[in-house]
């Protein structure tokens, strides 16, 4: 037996816990992965895992052999990419995760206008908005919004993002302006799953607690109510921003805009950056940085 055999087999039960998932991961049968882990276990002569009909969990001695055999695995595809894929075209799957709607809206259009330039790369895009674990997933790219814990991950700024309050012309015509945020409170306010709203006020972070009979979780269904008149939203750009400039929707309170939050691109730390990754996020900076948004 080879001293490779059963080992990738074992890291993707120990990342999982779970002989199914590490199958689906592998691209393999249940029983491929259950052969494999016994013969490796059998040849060291310990237990790596322990099973039961409801779970597997990792042994004490399986935790720390887990650990080299993944520097091992990293180090033979850190050594694979160098051969295969330096000064090469992007190829192989991509596998990238980003907020559902931000995603939908912005991440999914680009991508597909990057993948169709490389027919040799194939593209898997899981839009959530749970933040996915890249390593034990196995993610090359994460797209985040805001500020990010510390991380041992790279991260790249790729743009930033507006929130916008707004309402339709004929809601203002109706109840008239606004001067200041706290002048919102004998608004009807459309809801999200917060009911925080953010201002800068002399620089100063002013958060207001809003009130109103419309609540959703969607911000186009937010969007949509707005210019029906429902009320007042306050949205990112990439769902106001073409109503903003089409006079569709009127933005309100542009002195107290807050702060603009970045947009980025999280990858694994590697010595060699595989060229699908580094092209993606060059390809992705490089359209947002072309976005065109209301101007400050």
């Amino acid at each position: 037996m080879s001293q490779w055999e059963g080992i990738e087999e074992f890291v993707a039960v120990a990342d999982s816990e779970s002989f199914t998932k590490a199958a689906e991961v592998l691209d393999t049968s249940v029983a491929q992965i259950s052969r494999k882990l016994s013969a490796l276990e059998a040849r060291l002569g310990v237990k790596l895992v322990h099973r039961t009909t409801r779970r597997v969990s990792v042994t004490d001695v399986g935790v720390g052999y887990a650990e080299h055999c993944r520097m091992l695995l990293d180090g033979l595809a850190e050594a694979e990419r160098e051969v295969t894929e330096t000064h090469s075209l992007p190829i192989g799957r991509l596998r990238i995760t980003a907020p559902t709607t931000y995603g939908e809206s912005v991440i999914a259009p680009l991508l597909m206008k990057f993948v169709a330039l490389y027919p040799q790369l194939e593209l898997d895009l899981q839009l959530s908005n749970d933040r996915l674990d890249l390593i034990a997933d196995k993610f090359d790219i994460a797209i985040r919004i805001g500020n990010l814990p510390d991380s041992t991950l790279i991260a790249k700024k790729l743009s930033e993002r507006q929130q916008y309050v707004c309402a339709s012309p004929s809601y203002i015509a109706e109840h008239g302006d606004v001067v200041h945020p706290s002048q919102l409170n004998e608004r009807d306010c459309l809801l999200s799953s917060s009911s925080t709203w953010r201002f800068l006020e002399n620089n100063k972070k002013l958060n207001l607690t809003m009130r109103g009979s419309f609540r959703c979780n969607s911000g186009n269904v937010l969007t949509e109510a707005a210019m029906q008149g429902r009320g007042v939203v306050q949205l990112p750009d990439f769902y106001v921003a073409s109503h903003l400039a089409s006079s569709r929707l009127i933005e309100l309170l542009p002195d107290y805009r807050c702060e603009r939050e970045p947009i980025w691109a999280l990858y694994p730390q590697n010595r060699h950056l595989s060229p699908k990754v580094k092209m993606a996020i060059e390809f992705l900076s490089a359209k947002l940085a072309q976005g065109t948004l209301p101007a400050n």
